[in-house]
Formats: C-alpha cells, structure tokens, sequence
C-alpha cells in the first residue's frame, strides 16, 4: 500500500506540472458567472427620440396600455390578479431595465452633423438623468459598427457620446456599448483597441469600457473554417464583453429567410442561439434573445393579439435559459413583466422546495447534483432580482438566506434586487 501511495503521489505532482498551463488557461477563459444582476430586458430607442424622462414616459404609455385593456390581460395570465397587480407596480417602479441609445439601424443614416449633434445632446440628457435619478439601472448605446462603410461613423459615435458623458461625471458601472453587425474577430479585437484608447485619453479606469456583441450575421456564428466564430469572438474581448445579444431579423434575412417566417423562434434562430448558449457557457458573458417586431398597437383585437405572442415568446426564451430580451415598444413592457414574473412565480415552490431537499440531504424522488443546485439558486436570485420574487419568500421556501442562496449559485452576495 506504500508504494501505491507513493505512485499515487509522484503522478499528482507529475500531472500537476503536466496540466498547469491548461489549468490556468481555463481559469482565466472559464470564470464562472458574471457577478450581479442580470436585466430581463433591453429596450431600445433611436437616439433623436432619447430624453432625460423616457423611462418615466415609457412607464406611464405601459401602464396607460394595461388600464386600457385590462380584461385582455387579466385573461392571458389565467386571472392571476395577484401576477398583474405585481406588473402594474414593477411599471410604476422600474419599467425600463435596461437602456440602449440606438445610433445603428433604428437611427438609421443622417448627416455627419445631425448625427454629432444627437450624439452630444443624447450624452448630456443621459448624464441629466443619471443625475436626476430617472435613468434606467443599465444604459448604454448601439453605435453603426466596424464593417468598413460605417466603420469612421461609428467610431466617431462612440468616442463623442463617452467623452460627453463623462464630462459631466464619472462613467456609470453599468454602462455598456453595443457593437452591431459583426463579422470578423478582429472586429472585437479592433473595439478592445478602441476601449483602451479612450479610457487612456479619458482617464477612465482600465476596463471601464464594457461592450456586448450583436450576434445578427451568419458569419459570427459560422467562420470560413468552419469554426464558431463566436466562441472565438469571447475569447478575443480581453474580459471586456458582458453579453451577447441575438439580431432576430438582421440574422434571419442573411440567411434568406422570408419577411413573414422572420422570428426570434425560427430554427435558424434556434441554432443561432444554442451555439451562442455553449459559446458563453462559463466565461461570464450573459445572453440576450431578440425581438418580436409585432407591436401591440391598434385596436383591443390587435393588441391582444400582439401581447398573446409577446408573452408566449417570452416565456419561450426563459425556458431556454435566455433570460434577457429586447423590446421595442412600451407597450410590450406589461407582457415582458408579465411573462418574467410567472415564470419565476410559478416555479418558486419547487425550486425553493429542490433546494432545501438538497442542503438538508434529504430523500426524495429527485437526486440533484450540484450543478442542478447551482442552477436552483441562480433561479431564486433571478427572481428576486427583478422583482417577481421577495427574498423573505424565497428564504421561507428554501430555508437559505441571500449570502447562502448566492454561494451555491457562485455569485457574489449583492445580487442587486430591487424590491
């Protein structure tokens, strides 16, 4: 028995030295989840449209949509008077989570001028909010991306909107930059140049510059090798990248897909995002679905019928662990919340009930793993961050209060609800 301990002990050193570039390889690639909240969605906005009070606005248009057609939701969440009551609050509290100025196809194209003129004007009113309190609780912009024909606007977009913001103050935590229409991986590699620049000429902090990725090209999902690019893509962002955000219509009509058969839900999305989901597994990089540009406007048959879509396709993405959307229009904020917080309400008494299984070790007739344990708390946190869950709840469920619900999902603490 010594001398196989002895074996056992020489090859642990041997494969220690063997695997240790490997190990720290991994460790920098593969993190782990990204700590603190993750918004449910991104809504956005063509800049010449951006004010100080958008959110407020779109809160107020969002619940004016629910009052006005009351008895058509109340029926799409099977009477849960309760889940509306708890999305009429989250509108008057939080109905934007997530901003995206939009100077890319929203914007669409304008003269050098007007565009530096929106730019400079946008950037004040979004330090004007932030200061007043009334922005969202993550903001950004969408500049025109690297491809060479708007590579000189967009570039000028993104260095004129951060040097205004930051004018006036320091650089929001949350702020990130969405970079569209990418095609190569020297394209992330050239926005990592940029970023560094810019916070060197700016004063900003090393790694201030955050940026998403739009996936919405074929040829980001698919390299001429043969390769996923956007693994690739991740991997180039030096840490920098937070997201990746599916481009629904972008990507379909690349792919030749008809107007009409364009949707979020198409198997060419569907392929999209699952090489996007294991591309981004474990490196911290979140995932966002797309949109439905069926807008609930019109009459009560028309808006009914846009909202039956919007929550059936939100629901969709949650269940495919895409927990962050985009929407369009306001009134696709009260099926947003809607869709979100039965999902989380509706599974909280069995994720709650797994869990306390799992720490008290107890017999059932589901054997969780660890990994499975992970996934239970990072659902709880979900929940509780955006509101549709409280943590008092959650505890009374799962018998774990927030330090220990976030250790099994290997976050940090703060989760950054909001209740």
């Amino acid at each position: 028995m010594e001398s196989l301990d002895h074996l056992v002990g020489g090859l642990t050193s041997e494969l220690d030295t063997r695997l240790a570039t490997v190990d720290a390889l991994l460790a920098v690639r593969y993190p782990g989840e990204r700590a603190g909240r993750q918004p449910v969605h991104t809504v956005y906005v063509p800049a010449d449209r951006f004010h100080p009070d958008l959110v407020r606005d779109h809160g107020a248009a969002a619940l004016a949509a629910v009052e006005e057609h009351a008895d058509r939701l109340l029926g799409m969440v099977d009477g849960d008077r309760d889940l509306v009551a708890r999305v009429r609050a989250k509108l008057g509290r939080e109905p934007v989570e997530d901003l995206r100025i939009d100077f890319e196809d929203g914007y669409g194209s304008r003269t050098d001028a007007e565009e530096d003129d929106d730019v400079r004007r946008a950037a004040a009113d979004l330090r004007a909010a932030l200061d007043a309190g009334t922005a969202a609780p993550f903001t950004g912009i969408r500049f025109k991306g690297f491809e060479a024909p708007t590579r000189s606007r967009g570039l000028r977009t993104l260095a004129l909107f951060v040097a205004g913001l930051v004018e006036g103050g320091p650089l929001p935590g949350t702020f990130v930059v969405t970079l569209p229409k990418v095609t190569a991986v020297e394209q992330v590699e050239a926005l990592v140049h940029v970023a560094a620049r810019l916070e060197s000429e700016l004063g900003l902090d090393v790694g201030a510059l955050r940026f998403e990725i739009q996936v919405e090209t074929p040829q980001s999902i698919l390299g001429p090798d043969g390769s996923a690019l956007v693994a690739r893509m991740v991997h180039a962002s030096g840490g920098r990248c937070t997201g990746l955000h599916y481009g629904t219509y972008d990507y379909s009509a690349y792919c030749g897909i008809a107007a009409a058969h364009q949707s979020l839900e198409h198997p060419v999305a569907d392929h999209a995002k699952a090489v996007m989901q294991a591309a981004a597994a474990g490196t911290g990089v979140r995932l966002s679905d797309g949109s439905t540009n069926v807008l609930p406007v019109g009459g009560a048959d028309e808006v009914a019928s846009a909202w039956a879509n919007h929550l059936r396709l939100v629901r969709r993405s949650l269940e495919r662990g895409y927990y962050q959307g985009w929407d369009l229009h306001p009134a696709q904020l009260p099926t947003r919340f809607a869709a979100t917080f039965g999902f989380y309400r509706d599974g909280l008494a069995a994720a709650a009930g797994r869990l306390r299984t799992y720490v008290e070790r107890r017999d059932s007739g589901v054997l969780d793993e660890p990994a499975t344990a992970r996934a239970l708390a990072d659902f709880l946190l979900r929940g509780i961050d955006c509101g549709a869950l409280s943590q008092d709840e959650v505890t009374e469920g799962s018998g774990l209060d927030a330090q220990r619900l976030a250790g099994l999902a290997h976050r940090a603490t703060e989760t950054g609800g909001r209740e």
